[in-house]
């Protein structure tokens, strides 16, 4: 059985591995300009192609798109992985629970209450502006994520919090649209573009914070193994084994939370890959073992982002919004879940 086990995990990483490189390179290749293979393989490895306009799309859109989007996916699902293994709850997402909208509260409250006011303040508008947006995230989702805690303390039915959750992202979409009506009609376009959500937003200049950022919350979740594996077999056997559940629960939150926050103030608020990319994991593993499924959800919700942007930017349509596309992946496999939940052990 363990080495059955053994072979899953290693031909699912080897084929999630594989699909992200084909992915990776299908995104550098295909866009609404066409540039050769062969040219693409040259500006990506440092070489100059005789079209200075193809190395600078390659070199400041494609690669940071590709990266972006591969970080991107893979916090979601990580963020969606906590929270479902945290409220011990299969339906938990960054989107179902509010901890996305609270953060794009926190995105509204910049860019439509205060404007450009910050980064003039900060003695650059464009620098200003970007860091006071990553830092409303970051306090809106702490919020949302402060209220579950609080709420999960006194409300022990996990439906019950999921419909908090659904609240909280209602009165959060109410305070936006209030802030909305105040606003600016430059402030109002901003807002809305960015709520469609794209991977192509970040810079060159602004990578290097990005995937700092990222990394910082992936590694911190990958080092919580152990402290994830004993929640799964409850509150008390966990306190057994000498886990503090209080001070693990805080600490998955703020990991969720930063998560969230970088990718919602860099990408827009992106729906389900959080709440689905988690349960692809599962299925193809059959466990619910961390230190298997963390690396196969950080590999598949890379994948999956790619997925999404390479349907998005490719053919002659022009560039969709990555939030029409990811509902129409993400439903299917929620309904799915859904029908066949009691065949599927997911905390074991």
């Amino acid at each position: 059985m363990k080495n059955s086990s053994s072979s899953r995990y290693a031909c699912s990483v080897v084929v999630l591995a594989l699909l992200l490189v084909v992915l990776a390179a299908a995104c550098l290749i295909f866009g609404s300009v066409d540039i050769d293979v062969a040219s693409v393989v040259r500006i990506a490895i440092g070489q100059d192609s005789d079209n200075e306009a193809w190395n600078i799309i390659v070199r400041q859109t494609r690669i940071p798109m590709v990266i972006t989007a591969a970080l991107a996916g893979s916090a979601l699902a990580i963020a969606g992985l906590l929270l479902q293994t945290t409220f011990n709850n299969p339906l938990a997402g960054p989107s179902i629970l509010g901890v996305s909208t609270g953060a794009g509260l926190g995105v509204a409250v910049v860019m439509l209450a205060m404007g450009g006011s910050i980064g003039k303040m900060l003695g650059d508008v464009e620098v200003g502006g970007y860091v006071a947006t990553l830092g409303g995230a970051f306090l809106g989702a702490a919020a949302v994520m402060a209220l579950l805690i609080v709420f999960s303390s006194i409300v022990k039915s996990n439906t019950m919090l999921l419909i908090i959750g659904m609240l909280v992202s209602y009165l959060g979409s109410s305070v936006v649209q209030l802030l909305n009506s105040i606003a600016s009609e430059e402030s109002i376009h901003s807002y809305v573009t960015w709520g469609f959500g794209t991977f192509s937003g970040v810079t060159t200049a602004q990578l290097p914070l990005y995937v700092a950022l990222i990394a910082f919350g992936l590694l911190c979740s990958v080092l919580m193994v152990k402290p994830l594996n004993a929640l799964l077999l409850g509150t008390r056997y966990a306190e057994n084994l000498g886990v503090n559940t209080r001070h693990t629960r805080m600490a998955l939150l703020m990991v969720t939370g930063l998560l969230t926050a970088v990718v919602t103030a860099y990408c827009g608020p992106i729906g389900f890959l959080g709440l689905v990319v988690p349960h692809i994991s599962r299925l193809m593993l059959s466990t619910s073992n961390h230190s298997r499924l963390l690396p196969v959800t950080i590999l598949a919700g890379a994948d999956m982002a790619l997925l999404c942007t390479l349907v998005s930017v490719g053919g002659d349509h022009g560039v969709i919004p990555i939030n029409a596309i990811t509902p129409v992946i993400g439903v299917p496999i929620i309904i799915y879940i859904i029908i066949n939940r009691r065949k599927i052990q997911y905390f074991n």
